[in-house]
């Protein structure tokens, strides 16, 4: 079955205090388009992670997001204490030594704003086995998203028949307006002719002329390849994921005999029937675009 590029998973791993979130979404797009967003602590393993990612989606816009999320205890910054105690110091110092008040009910926003007071230095190292917790949550992510492009690609293909099956009713339908067609030329050119001409014609010539111009009109051949594309486009539907190109291209040649027929139709009726046929197309091209 085919599958869209349309596609969503999320997963969460827990390891010690953190919450590591993994979220994966994908649109269409005529080649695989990886954007990622991943913590500080794991970007060691972005190739990694990258080369998976990549080898299992194969094609779509897709956006990778991994971030951590920590208890409020571990999450708040701690405050310098040292610092705070020798900015104070040095302060003093200076007063002293430029014979300065000493500030009252400022000095805490003042230290406060004071470099690295609030800055939390912290060097960090990737555990093996948080990396397996991490790397857990990104196979079970993606496979959600797996799962989601599979069921997008079943509705589909469900979409994709009804509109195969469209055309070929239309084409049908052409079918009997086609005798009429070529009987309404006839008579409109005896017509034209017994207005012009005071005296007989040549009828032999005449039955030549209308064979030349009704063969110039005749949509039998369209007709038979329009119907193979429609049951090439079936056949190719199922054969599975990976078509979503190939599918493009019959659409367009089913369209190059739907366009032909309508040039030649010459029949109002004919006309609004081909013009039916290219909206059920246009359906078909529109959804072909989000197929892997």
């Amino acid at each position: 079955m085919i599958q869209s590029m349309t596609g969503y998973g999320k997963a969460v791993a827990t390891f010690g205090n953190k919450k590591i979130h993994v979220e994966i979404k994908s649109l269409n797009s005529k080649a695989m388009d990886l954007s990622t967003r991943i913590a500080p602590l794991y970007r060691e393993k972005e190739m990694e992670i990258r080369t998976y990612v990549t080898q299992l989606l194969e094609r779509g816009k897709v956006d990778l997001n991994i971030w951590i999320e920590k208890e409020a205890e571990e999450a708040a910054t701690t405050i310098n204490s040292g610092l705070v105690k020798n900015y104070r110091q040095q302060i003093n110092a200076i007063c002293e030594e430029l014979y300065l008040s000493m500030p009252n009910d400022l000095w805490l926003p003042t230290l406060l704003r004071m470099p690295d007071v609030l800055t939390k230095v912290e060097i960090q190292t990737l555990e093996e086995e948080e990396w397996k917790a991490v790397n857990t949550a990104l196979v079970s992510a993606v496979a959600q998203l797996i799962a989601f492009r599979k069921q997008e690609g079943k509705a589909l293909t469900e979409k994709f028949k009804q509109n195969i099956a469209t055309i070929f009713s239309l084409l049908n339908a052409i079918e009997p307006y086609e005798a009429e067609r070529i009987q309404k030329v006839r008579e409109r050119i005896v017509e034209a002719l017994e207005k012009v001409v005071e005296k007989d014609y040549d009828k032999n010539r005449l039955e030549q002329e209308l064979i030349y111009y009704i063969e110039k009109l005749d949509i039998n051949e369209e007709k038979q390849r329009l119907r193979n594309h429609l049951q090439y486009f079936l056949e190719t539907l199922a054969e599975g994921q990976g078509q979503g190109k190939k599918l493009g291209f019959i659409a367009q040649e089913m369209g190059r005999e739907i366009n032909t027929t309508g040039s030649k139709s010459n029949h109002a009726e004919m006309q609004k029937i081909v013009v039916q046929m290219k909206d059920a197309l246009e359906q078909i091209k529109e959804q072909v675009l989000n197929v892997m």
